[in-house]
């Protein structure tokens, strides 16, 4: 299969290029110097000799306080590239895998999201994400598979996992938001569910996480504790919860976006989400290693 990837430096096109090194697909990685998917000429020239069955779009603006003030830029990545890459792929007759964010939500629910809840964004980042959703549904329905997730992190790049430990290394205490709730994912789950969808085809839309439930502080808790174990970390610092009140951002973040993944443990059988904290502990003995 001829497959492209978007987006080649971050944390998810690091763990599909881990995915696809045992496969036998035809697979071509573009980062920002490579194309322009803001641009629909630059997409049409550096896609089309390809002859691609599946794009993964795995590209996206994700500074979600940057977003605030960056509005042009982020829309620019996670809608008007969105609306070329299905245009491209619906002219081309090829299969798009989008992920998108629980920031779609606004996050007062209560209980965990379902795939066709209502959507609410409670700011640029989450605007922008959802205009790139409706051009995907709108444009190639029956040819794309969207993927919502959250908290995601992997040993590549920068994540909250990442952050943690170093903050946990260097400071005295840490204080940490308790009243945001959501589910921590490895980007290498992600993954495999990206190209579970790539190679099937699977079209709809799908929640992925890990599994369980956590809180900012729950996760940060977890870190530090699984840290030590694995000496990445060699003291125990208190780490004390705050409300969200005490941590003014620029962007509103949803209080409670637990994604409900009932329609994705059958569309994607072969990958069954694993706990959180599991992820965690293997993502951790990676970083070690």
């Amino acid at each position: 299969m001829n497959i492209a990837i978007i987006g080649k430096s971050g944390q998810l096109a690091f763990e599909l290029s881990r995915e696809l090194k045992t496969t036998k697909h035809n697979v071509t990685y573009f980062g920002r110097e490579d194309i322009d998917i803001t641009s629909t000429a630059s997409v049409e020239e550096k896609l089309s000799p390809l002859s691609l069955e599946v794009v993964i779009n795995a590209s996206a603006y994700t500074a979600v306080d940057k977003a605030e003030e960056d509005t042009e830029a982020c829309n620019a990545v996670n809608a008007l590239a969105v609306k070329n890459l299905a245009a491209f792929c619906k002219a081309n007759g090829a299969f798009l895998v989008h992920v998108s964010t629980d920031y779609v939500f606004n996050g007062h629910k209560g209980s965990p999201y379902l795939t066709d809840d209502p959507i609410e964004p409670q700011g640029a980042y989450g605007r922008s994400k959802a205009e790139g959703e409706k051009a995907l549904l709108e444009i190639l329905p029956e040819a794309s598979c969207l993927i919502r997730t959250a908290w995601v992190y992997s040993s590549h790049g920068n994540n909250f996992v990442k952050t943690m430990l170093r903050l946990m290394a260097d400071k005295p205490q840490l204080t940490v938001i308790d009243d945001q709730v959501g589910t921590p994912t490895w980007a290498k789950g992600l993954a495999e569910v990206c190209l579970c969808a790539a190679v099937n085809k699977t079209v709809g839309v799908y929640h992925w996480t890990d599994e369980g439930v956590a809180s900012w502080y729950d996760f940060a808790l977890a870190i530090q504790e699984l840290g030590v174990e694995k000496e990445l970390l060699d003291k125990v610092i208190p780490v004390l919860p705050i409300p969200s009140s005490q941590y003014p951002t620029p962007a509103k973040r949803p209080h409670y976006s637990v994604l409900d993944k009932q329609t994705a443990r059958k569309a994607f059988a072969s990958c069954q989400p694993t706990h959180w904290r599991k992820q965690l502990d293997s993502m951790l003995e990676e970083l070690k290693a």
